[in-house]
């Protein structure tokens, strides 16, 4: 399918931004940027074919330098937090930006999600892609090691939005990329009455800096049990510690029912229905874990696309690693080493009934 890019404003020191509109026989339409890998708009059919903008996001760029709180973007080196911004490495330690009270938070002040890509068309058939390329250089952000990362997205004729991230290092590094859409599928009020299904018998609890406290819990029983369908809005008012220590919402790390360990292939990890449009999202990943976030510290303060974007006014599923890995040896490590080739994949898949 062909791919659209077009200007779209300038950064502060002049450098030029680019919208690329990715579509397909079906109708969608995904509109992302390249400055910050930000999908701005995503416009899915709902049961009867009418389509319509289900991410938050901003019709300009200006906002998204002041106003976002990661609207769409790609995040990195190291999405979540990261306790006091600091680990240790090869015995040395780093000390990162902390930009989240006294913890790092999504790569730093100007992770990612504030860099310049490159950006491409991608010559991919029947889909519609992109591929947006970045060097984060040695002691980026505090960091070690050169980054070189690609993320390609991909658009399919079954409406699927395929995001492939790679990336490579000349020393060892954290990686834990992941994608921060915030969805509606109503595309207007809160998602309290979308029905949410998760593929997560376990989640992390968070101490009061939102720290994984590092025992893995079951979520039978709790207003985390979300592994039968029921709605998002269910237990969320309810007085769980938990709930309270994230200003009345969802803002864990739900670790994926497997199987078998990762094998590199995509497994479920939630699905979303909006009973009136009949638009459902599913999340697949190649991922160990997910972010839910249901847009606590939204407070209607911030207007994108003419909408005020309130409290749970959309919810966030983020494939990643652990949060705080490099500090906590009981989680999988998230340590990339020179001649290693990082590798991530997580599609998100609309339908409707």
């Amino acid at each position: 399918m062909p791919v659209l890019i077009t200007p779209f404003g300038t950064l502060p020191d002049g450098r030029p931004v680019s919208q690329c509109v990715l579509t397909n026989p079906a109708g969608m339409e995904v509109r992302l940027l390249n400055y910050g890998g930000i999908i701005t708009h995503l416009f899915a059919p709902d049961r009867h074919g009418e389509l319509a903008d289900v991410v938050l996001g901003f019709d300009e760029l200006a906002p998204y330098f002041t106003d976002s709180p990661y609207f769409g973007a790609i995040i990195g080196r190291f999405g979540n937090r990261i306790a006091k911004g600091s680990f240790s490495l090869g015995g040395e330690t780093f000390q990162l930006d902390q930009n989240d009270g006294e913890n790092h938070i999504h790569g730093g002040v100007e992770g990612f999600d504030k860099k310049l890509w490159e950006m491409e068309a991608l010559d991919n058939g029947d889909d519609a892609g992109v591929r947006l390329t970045l060097i984060s250089p040695d002691g980026d952000q505090g960091y070690p090691g050169e980054l070189r990362v690609q993320v390609d997205y991909r658009l399919t004729p079954d409406n699927r939005l395929v995001t492939e991230y790679q990336a490579t290092t000349t020393r060892a590094t954290p990686v834990n990329l992941t994608q921060h859409s915030y969805f509606n599928l109503a595309a207007q009020g809160n998602v309290l009455e979308h029905i949410l299904e998760l593929n997560a018998s376990q989640f992390t609890p968070v101490n009061e800096g939102l720290i994984p406290e590092g025992d893995l819990t079951n979520v039978q029983g709790t207003p985390f049990d979300f592994t039968k369908p029921q709605r998002l809005g269910a237990g969320i008012g309810e007085a769980h510690p938990q709930l309270q220590r994230v200003n009345g919402g969802y803002d864990h790390n739900f670790v994926i029912d497997r199987d078998k360990p990762n094998a590199g292939e995509e497994v479920f990890a939630a699905r979303a229905h909006e009973p009136h449009s009949g638009r459902v999202l599913e999340v697949w990943t190649t991922e160990p874990c997910f972010q839910l976030y249901t847009s606590n510290f939204l407070d209607g303060t911030v207007v994108g696309k003419k909408q005020r974007q309130v409290r749970h006014g959309a919810f966030c599923i983020e494939p990643q690693h652990f949060p705080d890995s490099p500090n906590q040896s009981r989680f999988p490590s998230t340590i990339l080493q020179p001649g290693e080739r990082y590798y991530s994949r997580m599609s998100f898949r609309f339908s409707a009934q």
